[in-house]
């Protein structure tokens, strides 16, 4: 099974691991949440998709998925996630060149895209990034490597935690079962996704059209 197959395919997926694991799925949509918002060098996992797949299969009684513990699942996962991946960028800076085999495994790419995407911002990053793929994951990351106070980073993870796992699980009960949905799935994970990145797009864009301005 690779990565983009799973993604792609999450719902067919996700119907195996409920038929498999019964009531163990909620901690492995624990585990994937988890790993995608509180480890920083697993950027690529899917969220969004996942949460919603979750909620559309929570319609149906036969997947005995209940959707207010897919809620309360996916939210844990995500705030204890970014509290997590804050204490590895604090304990990144303070270890410094002790820890250069860490700094490595990140995507230094991504990593410069949400560190612009948080100086533009600001704290308010911690929400906004939550809605965008790699985003969320060094956002979190970056906020703990500036010394952000921790009390404020846990207001705007709480609040960014709240509205991205609630946003998903609406759209998911209320539309994953729509058959058009159900037909066009993988269409419409990937406009997900591409709806998600288009402020990376966009920031990009504006980044190298102020650049050609700088050069002439």
């Amino acid at each position: 099974m690779t990565l983009i197959n799973f993604i792609l395919h999450i719902d067919q997926h996700l119907i195996t691991i409920v038929n498999q694991f019964g009531n163990w799925t909620y901690i492995i949509l624990f585990g994937i949440i988890f790993i995608e918002t509180g480890l920083v060098i697993f950027p690529f996992l899917p969220g969004d998709s996942l949460i919603f797949a979750a909620s559309s299969m929570a319609v149906n009684p036969k997947y005995h998925l209940d959707i207010w513990l897919v809620y309360l699942t996916v939210l844990l996962a995500a705030v204890l996630g970014d509290a997590c991946n804050y204490e590895l960028g604090v304990r990144s800076v303070n270890a410094g060149i002790r820890h250069s085999w860490f700094n490595k495994l990140i995507n230094q790419k991504n990593r410069l895209a949400a560190e612009q995407f948080f100086e533009r911002h600001g704290p308010i990053t911690i929400v906004i990034g939550r809605f965008i793929p790699f985003i969320r994951t060094f956002v979190p990351f970056i906020s703990g490597g500036s010394k952000m106070h921790y009390g404020k980073f846990a207001s705007y993870n709480l609040i960014g935690g709240i509205l991205w796992c609630g946003v998903f699980t609406v759209i998911g009960f209320f539309f994953g079962n729509i058959p058009f949905v159900k037909e066009h799935f993988s269409l419409l994970i990937l406009a997900i996704i591409f709806i998600s990145i288009v402020p990376i797009l966009i920031m990009t864009v504006k980044k190298h059209i102020s650049l050609k301005k700088e050069f002439h």
